[in-house]
């Protein structure tokens, strides 16, 4: 067995879920559409949300940020993928695996802490309507966004340094669609086993943390809900909520199984099967699920396309 030293430039190669399908062409297609999906969804709600001054809310105003976590995140793993199963070229320098090792972490973790805040603030406006702009003002939900970005930040810093400096020996290979902490433990000379646990306790930290925070506010917002006289209020709260928790099982039941189980759970084809439900299918999904069932998105986006096609009629 060849020990490479991991800083010289050696290239990894990446067997992902289209290198080990029975019909990969049809797996790649249905990628593809997906791809298109969650680039034209994202970006079409992030449009409205920008647009349209009805909008402009706390609660769209952390939904724009879910979108374009989505949309950077899918971009991040995505056409890489697609790109090296049409060239039939599945190398990825030490480099670029540690950029996406990186940028995935960040936008995974920050997603992680913001459906939280998204969380809070459904719980502010169901639970305290009359103070929701006092407690969800804008300066507090800029610092909740930044807050998601740099707390994910410095942690997939600290974790992508820390994962690279090891030597690899056992394999060029990484099973796995993406550059991750699991797959590419499993290729180190060196006994990972106390980084293994520090993963370990900093993926239930990162994700149960946020978890238990989701689950109290919607334990209290039910209370709540459950109490009102009004059965148009509790309809529209309810379809509002349905909606987060539907995003928030998705996001969490696949990150949950790729940091919180231990590794001897793991095995390359599960892992790589949940890789593509977070890293793709679950982007494609998320602006649908909460624009299709909600009245003020659906509406926004009738006005904004209206906008748009009377300007192109009235162009010369």
């Amino acid at each position: 067995m060849e020990l490479w030293n991991s800083t010289v430039g050696t290239d990894f190669i990446l067997v992902g879920i289209l290198n080990d399908c029975a019909l990969p062409e049809l797996l790649c297609a249905t990628i593809t559409a997906l791809y298109m999906l969650a680039l034209i969804s994202n970006s079409l709600l992030l449009l409205v949300i920008t647009v349209d001054t009805r909008l402009h809310v706390p609660m769209y105003h952390l939904l724009g940020q879910l979108s374009l976590m989505d949309l950077l995140f899918t971009s991040v793993v995505t056409p890489k993928a697609l790109v090296d199963f049409l060239r039939r070229d599945y190398t990825i320098s030490f480099g670029g695996c540690a950029l996406q090792m990186f940028l995935a972490l960040t936008l995974g973790g920050a997603e992680d802490l913001l459906l939280a805040f998204m969380a809070y603030d459904r719980y502010v406006a169901i639970c305290h309507p009359l103070n929701y702009m006092v407690y969800m003002r804008p300066r507090v939900c800029w610092l909740m966004v930044a807050t998601s970005w740099i707390l994910a930040s410095l942690n997939a810093l600290g974790h992508t340094v820390y994962t690279m400096h090891f030597s690899f020996c056992r394999s060029w290979e990484i099973k796995h669609l993406l550059c991750e902490i699991p797959p590419l433990l499993k290729l180190a000379c060196a006994d990972t086993s106390r980084y293994e646990l520090m993963v370990y306790v900093t993926g239930v930290t990162f994700l149960l943390l946020p978890l238990s925070a989701i689950v109290t506010s919607y334990t209290l917002i039910l209370f709540t809900v459950l109490h009102m006289p009004s059965n148009e209020r509790r309809k529209k709260a309810l379809v509002t909520c349905s909606s987060h928790l539907t995003v928030v099982g998705m996001f969490y039941g696949a990150a949950a199984f790729m940091y919180v189980l231990p590794s001897s759970f793991h095995n390359p084809e599960q892992d790589n099967t949940i890789s593509v439900f977070y890293t793709i299918v679950t982007p494609a999904l998320n602006p649908l699920i909460y624009s299709l069932r909600n009245k003020d998105v659906i509406g926004a986006l009738k006005r904004v396309l209206g906008r748009s096609m009377l300007l192109a009629h009235s162009a010369p």
